[in-house]
């Protein structure tokens, strides 16, 4: 059987504890961020937290992987080397890299997986990067299924392709908007989401098309429509965004995708084949797992089925919220309370959202929620203060913060069981308990006990059984039980529960002798030729290994990355698939006699200007580096990153001037 068909549920953490919590919902493996290194710089993790995640993930044969993918200065690549080391001590499955140095480097035998900031959108770099050693590669999101297909036939790699979460509107790892105006990379960890601010679209002669929209905000991805024709076309590890969410976002959405991956495992339609778990146990919820409930931008599938009008979210980069219902009448006299013709009931505390006048997303908190008050299927909301004036019948209401829903998955929410099967029979001094768990990992535990022979013998067996089916307090959710033991014994319970309890932790440790560590994958000799001779700064070369192992693979000119500031003039500070001209309709492809002028994007006295590859169906966001960015750059010594051990023995990141 394939690799590709094992599917992998891949959740983000922003640390260990919601890292656990993804596990215990059912994902097949978590990424997290280690003390440095990461692109999330806000969601760094100790090694002894990761050490605490990993121990809890392999229990259930599923796999850790720290994100260390950014690109590295010369003098952090020894601090990222000991780092790494240390992190393959504590168990940890793979790293997430970007910057090709790290492969020159002395590194433990970890499996490596190219980060989506590697910019993975064709076969040739992707069979690239298999070759030098990745076992795992995530594709550019903008990928249509026909583009996964061709890259699926020319690797043999794990493709790993993100189903939900936030879009960011680049090619990964081809934004320099962020750097170029603050000094703050997005390849370093450090992005400033300019995409997420309102701009003006003005035409080459400063006529304006648009104004205070947010040009360049997608909407939220959401593959949930495309799970299966992702597998079909090779998508072994189905990823969700989001190292900076929080628990509850975690929670349900790693739950959702859960149940529809599992769907697809169990019921494979015809010629399809037998779709595999990546990892152990069942789970099951105290909750109905609802994506819509948390934070999004609204949902698109993005380019997966190609291009397609509706993938933005000009009009707000904030949660609109599931639309709930609309206003039918407004308490004129004191302004504390309104009627709401809703489909769903209001709860305390709910948070509702609609746009006002002016087309800006406003809100409130409920304060108060009295259900049918204002008659069948009619709420009144009482708010705490009073009701703001833009708010009169007949507006549209939405609601982003579900307040009930909330609270339970702020308790626990989720158990994972892996089925056991057990047999309980006689030794020659007593009895013995074998389990058998889904992998095919065993374990037996036996006790000394007399051979006595119950009086009530239906009611002996019974007992048995429901002593060998107590677990409870452990992982594990019984399966078939086999008495081969005739005639019916007595047996005390507390001598049964202790057989049980020793059987049990016998399998735990079976299992954890039993979990594989995934392997590094070695790299093809001779060096394979990379797909092109010549790299410019978007290759997002920062240091002189990365130089060294690009230079081994056949590329004879190497331009320093974007952030050593020697692109003096305007350059692509973006370069991504969405186009305004496409979003406007004013593509040249669909509207005969318009030519793809430049255009220009304006935020204050920022301006921006468009320039569109209508033969790549790219768009180009130019501009030039600010000059306080480049006196910054040579004012600020390079900070070169050590570790140190803290008071418990655990290693913590320190920065100082190098």
């Amino acid at each position: 059987m394939s690799a590709r068909h094992t599917l992998e549920l891949l959740a983000p953490a922003k640390t260990a504890d919601i890292g656990i919590e993804a596990i215990n919902h059912g994902a097949d493996a978590v990424y997290i961020g280690g003390p440095s290194f990461g692109a999330r710089s806000a969601a760094e993790n100790t090694v002894a937290d990761i050490a605490r995640l990993v121990e809890h993930a392999h229990r259930y044969h599923a796999h850790i992987y720290v994100a260390l993918n950014t690109i590295l200065r010369d003098e952090e690549l020894e601090p990222a080397r000991t780092l790494i080391h240390q992190l393959y001590d504590a168990g940890v499955d793979a790293l997430i890299v970007q910057d090709m140095g790290l492969l020159e480097l002395d590194l433990p035998p970890i499996q490596l997986h190219a980060s989506t900031q590697t910019d993975i959108r064709d076969a040739a770099k992707a069979r690239f990067l298999q070759d030098v050693g990745f076992s795992q590669i995530v594709l550019a999101r903008e990928l249509t299924l026909d583009e996964v297909v061709k890259i699926a036939a020319a690797t043999d790699c794990q493709l790993e392709y993100f189903v939900h979460g936030a879009l960011c509107v680049a090619f990964s790892g081809q934004c320099y908007i962020s750097h170029a105006h603050t000094g703050r990379s997005a390849n370093r960890g450090e992005c400033s989401q300019a995409c997420r601010l309102p701009y003006d679209l003005a035409d080459k002669d400063g006529n304006i098309i648009a104004r205070d929209q947010h040009m360049l905000s997608m909407k939220d991805n959401n593959q949930s429509a495309n799970l299966r024709r992702l597998a079909a076309a090779g998508v072994s590890s189905f990823k969700i965004e989001g190292r900076y969410k929080e628990l509850a976002y975690v929670k349900n959405i790693t739950a959702h995708y859960r149940q529809l991956l599992d769907e697809i495992i169990d019921t494979p339609l015809p010629g399809e084949p037998a779709w595999q778990r990546a990892s152990s146990g069942r789970c099951s919820y105290t909750f109905t797992p609802q994506a819509e409930k948390t934070f999004n931008r609204g949902y698109t599938d993005y380019f997966t089925n190609k291009r397609q009008h509706g993938i933005e979210a000009f009009e707000s980069p904030k949660f609109v919220g599931e639309a709930i219902g609309r206003v039918t009448r407004i308490d004129t006299k004191s302004r504390k309370f309104f009627d709401i013709e809703r489909v769903a009931p209001l709860h305390n505390g709910d948070g509702l959202t609609w746009y006002d006048p002016k087309g800006e997303l406003t809100g409130l908190r409920v304060n108060r929620a009295e259900h049918d008050a204002g008659g069948p299927g009619i709420d009144r909301v009482f708010a705490a203060d009073s009701l703001p004036a833009d708010l009169v019948p007949g507006t549209s209401v939405f609601r982003n913060h579900d307040h009930e829903f909330e609270r339970a998955l702020e308790k626990k929410s989720a158990d994972r069981r892996i089925r056991v099967d057990a047999r309980f029979f006689a030794t020659d001094n007593g009895f013995a308990l074998s389990l058998r768990d889904e992998d095919g990992v065993t374990a037996s535990a036996s006790i000394v006990a007399s051979h006595e022979v119950a009086q009530q013998a239906e009611r002996a067996l019974a007992s048995l059984r429901e002593q060998i089916a107590k677990l409870g307090n452990t992982i594990f959710q019984i399966g078939d039980i086999e008495l081969d033991v005739s005639p019916a014994p007595f047996l005390p319970a507390s001598a049964l529960n202790g057989l049980r309890r020793d059987a049990v932790e016998q399998l735990e440790r079976a299992r954890q002798k039993a979990h594989p560590r995934l392997l590094r994958a070695q790299p093809v000799e001779p060096p394979v030729p990379y797909p092109q001779d010549a790299l410019s700064y978007l290759a997002n070369v920062l240091n002189d290994k990365a130089r060294a192992f690009y230079a081994r693979h056949g590329v004879t000119l190497i331009d320093s990355a974007y952030e050593e500031n020697e692109e003096k003039g305007e350059v692509s500070l973006m370069i991504t698939k969405h186009c305004l001209r496409y979003s406007f309709n004013l593509c040249p492809k669909e509207v005969k006699g318009i030519r793809p002028d430049p255009m220009t994007l304006v935020n204050g006295k920022e301006t921006l200007t468009l320039k569109f590859d209508c033969k790549r169906c790219e768009m180009h966001v130019m501009g030039e580096l600010k000059p306080h960015v480049a006196r910054l750059h040579e004012q600020v010594k390079p900070q070169k990153v050590s570790f140190f051990p803290n008071k418990a023995g655990k290693v913590r990141a320190h920065d100082h001037a190098g």
